[in-house]
């Protein structure tokens, strides 16, 4: 058995993504953020559904029609295929933990 908050790198210059169970249909990964963003061009186009949940940490997404969601520890969302978004913040001060399904 593993812990989700287990295993956190020391230095998070890059953000972390980890394949924590994988099939044919589903992906499951966490996400260790601090401070990272999207890159400022171009936007996430997920071929897939994708529902994020935010264990720790803050965040906040971007969508293409300027909606923006902030996303604190316990709120999740679900992005259906093909809605456009970016992370447009993440807490530079601690780390950000997202669980995210994409199916």
């Amino acid at each position: 058995m593993k812990n989700i908050f287990e295993g956190l790198p020391k230095n998070l210059g890059e953000e972390v993504f980890e394949i924590l169970a994988k099939s044919e249909t589903v992906k499951i990964e966490r996400i260790i953020s601090k401070g990272h963003t999207s890159p400022k061009i171009g936007w996430y186009d997920p071929e897939s559904s994708e529902w994020v949940i935010v264990l720790k940490g803050e965040a906040i997404l971007l969508f293409e029609d300027n909606e923006a969601v902030r996303l604190t520890e316990g709120s999740y969302i679900n992005i259906p295929p093909h809605k456009k978004h970016r992370v447009d913040w993440t807490d530079p001060n601690s780390e950000t933990i997202w669980l995210a399904v994409h199916y």
